[in-house]
């Protein structure tokens, strides 16, 4: 028997009324990545991808290219650049590459009460599955330690036993409060019998709160935000992709309310946000709020049911907060409706005004296109992903990437809000320049001509001066973007994060080709662009050298985005660094009569094989 989920109409799931979706009775079936329909393929992060078999996660064999000794070494720093994860390389086997190494999809907060206290976040994938890691440091980011989330299992209340273990883990964000607690939000989830005999498939969200130690520890066990029961392995429900925010505003009236939004997937084909709050530093959750619903705008719902209104294709939400109080989601939506050989979607905004207990209709910020179909454009790679491909006829560059919304109040005018987001057509690259859009593939990804050529993503900026209620500039071809630096203009930015410091400047980090060869390499460097009047920029190289394309995951998973944290003076861009080199067990080594030594190899879309590490720099605000 399948499991139905039920409604209230003022948006609350019935069945989380205690933070619970109730397990099904079906019998146990594998259940993967390739049970999901056209659009949840599409919308599903890529975590969950990875962890449910939708990305090559291992290598068929050793790394393309010959062997050459090493020495084994586990630097801090790249130049001025800092390592935030502490830990060395594991030397794993080439067809798990990636697995017990890779570090990405990072998130970043400073404390609002202590500058020098700062904590990120990120997928660490150090015990071979994915987990949720966090660094801190107490030195405004001079150097780092590790701290250990004690999320190995949680109460199993909701799951028929004393606890519930945990498989994997991961697509985490922090926050403070205003009272110096620190909160990390982690994803948890079990794979079923694609990875072991274990039909379970629950999954589940927690946060953890870190009081007195500035992030060095977490409570135990992690309180429930939302938690799914699939002990029997029905497979037919996803937790997929939430974030976290905290409302550290002394003048709010929902003071240190906790904010965590998410999105569903479920086995009618739909997609939709949800929020809940703690009014309580964590310790307990509302029951789930619908974010996206009913409008105008949403005129394309696939010919798939409404449970919870037409607005029933959406991902990537992003919650932050306004100093009155006010609540804003913003997330990418797949609903408006488009004639070929138009691609493009929108960003929508929700707000509300009574501490996540209910949202206003959504309002368009604007339309954008996300990135282009992979496989299509670089010989056959990551079939179903976008990725951001290099100019020229080089295929490196394969990771799957999607364009999403990252939004932030100005305190000095708490009027304006700001939302930036990615665009694959904008004032820069549009039918003037040869980039034109074509339609969608069959795995519904976006199809150009001009890629490789003429096309480039750009960082667009949304701007509202009403508090949300409209914003100016909706279309990425005439709209103002972040990204105005000379060599921007015909090179790719993506996966930015922004946030306003407490005196109105705008900052935002992103990764960024403007530099050297990175355009026509695939390779990448981070850009900090700052703003006073969310209008003109200035522009900060943070990355000391560039970094290659990630080989990891065989070069397809470098995690979904990347964020930034600041103070009055200074930008903390956190980002998954390729610079390290990755190392092998040289062949014919660890042997009866040849002891084991490391080596480094090429690898299919890099001359050398390499890590992902997570590393930050201090970037002045000026």
């Amino acid at each position: 028997m399948r499991r139905t989920i039920t409604f209230l109409a003022a948006g609350s799931l019935v069945a989380l009324s205690l933070n619970v979706v109730t397990g099904s009775t079906a019998a146990a079936a594998p259940f993967g990545y390739a049970q999901l329909n056209t659009i949840q393929k599409r919308l599903v992060s890529g975590l969950l991808a990875a962890e449910l078999g939708g990305v090559p996660t291992a290598r068929q064999a050793a790394p393309a290219g010959a062997f050459r000794r090493t020495t084994a070494t586990c630097t801090d720093h790249v130049g001025t650049n800092v390592k935030v994860n502490q830990n060395c390389l594991n030397i794993t086997d080439p067809d798990l590459q990636g697995r017990a190494q890779a570090q990405n999809e990072t998130w970043v907060a400073v404390d609002p009460n202590n500058a020098n206290h700062v904590i990120a976040s990120y997928n660490d994938y150090r015990r071979g599955d994915g987990t949720c890691g966090v660094s801190y440091s107490q030195n405004a980011g001079k150097t780092w330690a590790d701290a250990t989330t004690p999320n190995g299992f949680t109460r199993g209340t909701a799951f028929g036993g004393a606890r519930q273990y945990w498989q994997a883990g991961g697509d985490t964000s922090v926050a403070w409060d205003s009272r110096g607690n620190a909160y990390l939000s982690c994803q948890v989830f079990l794979r079923g019998l694609v990875a072991s005999a274990n039909p379970d498939q629950s999954s589940a969200f927690y946060v953890y709160r870190s009081t007195g130690t500035n992030g060095a520890s977490f409570n135990f066990p992690g309180r429930p935000v939302a938690e799914h029961n699939d002990v029997a392995g029905a497979g037919d429900f996803l937790l997929d992709k939430q974030l976290l925010t905290v409302d550290n505003s002394r003048t709010s009236p929902f003071r240190d309310r906790v904010y965590v939004t998410w999105t569903t997937f479920a086995a009618d084909g739909t997609g939709y946000i949800y929020e809940a709050y703690s009014a309580d530093y964590g310790e307990s959750f509302s029951a789930p709020v619908l974010v996206s619903s009913t409008s105008a705008l949403c005129d394309n719902t696939f010919g798939l049911p409404t449970p919870q209104g037409t607005c029933n294709e959406n991902q990537f939400s992003q919650p932050f907060t306004a100093p009155d109080g006010t609540l804003y989601v913003t997330y990418a939506n797949f609903n408006n409706a488009v004639v070929a050989p138009e691609n493009r979607n929108q960003i929508l905004l929700s707000k509300s005004t009574d501490g996540g207990a209910s949202f206003s209709p959504p309002v368009r910020v604007g339309y954008y296109n996300d990135l282009p179909d992979c496989a299509t454009y670089q010989n056959g790679a990551d079939p179903g992903r976008a990725c951001v491909p290099e100019k020229g006829p080089s295929a490196n560059s394969i990771f799957r990437a999607s364009n999403y919304p990252i939004g932030a109040v100005d305190p000095t005018h708490p009027s304006r809000v700001v939302v930036t987001y990615g665009s694959y057509l904008n004032r820069n690259s549009n039918e003037t320049t040869g980039c034109t859009p074509a339609g969608f593939s069959a795995a519904g990804t976006n199809l150009y001509t001009g890629v490789k050529t003429t096309c480039n993503n750009d960082i667009v900026l949304s701007v509202s001066t009403n508090g949300g209620a409209s914003f100016v500039n909706t279309e990425p071809r005439t709209a103002p973007v972040v990204t105005t630096a000379k060599g921007q203009a015909r090179s790719d930015q993506f996966f930015q994060g922004a946030a306003y410091t407490p005196n109105g400047a705008l900052a935002v980090s992103y990764y960024d080709r403007q530099y050297g060869s990175d355009s026509n390499t695939g390779f990448s460097d981070i850009t900090v662009s700052q703003s006073r009047n969310a209008s003109s920029f200035r522009h900060d190289r943070a990355t000391t050298s560039s970094m290659p394309p990630p080989t990891q995951f065989n070069g397809t998973f470098y995690g979904d985005y990347a964020a930034v944290a600041v103070t009055n003076h200074t930008a903390y861009p956190v980002w998954s660094d390729t610079r390290p080199v990755d190392l092998f067990l040289c062949p014919g080594t660890g042997t009866t009569t040849t002891p084991p030594a490391v080596c480094q190899a090429g690898a299919a879309n890099a001359s050398v094989a390499n890590d992902q590490d997570i590393y930050t720099v201090g970037v002045p605000i000026r």
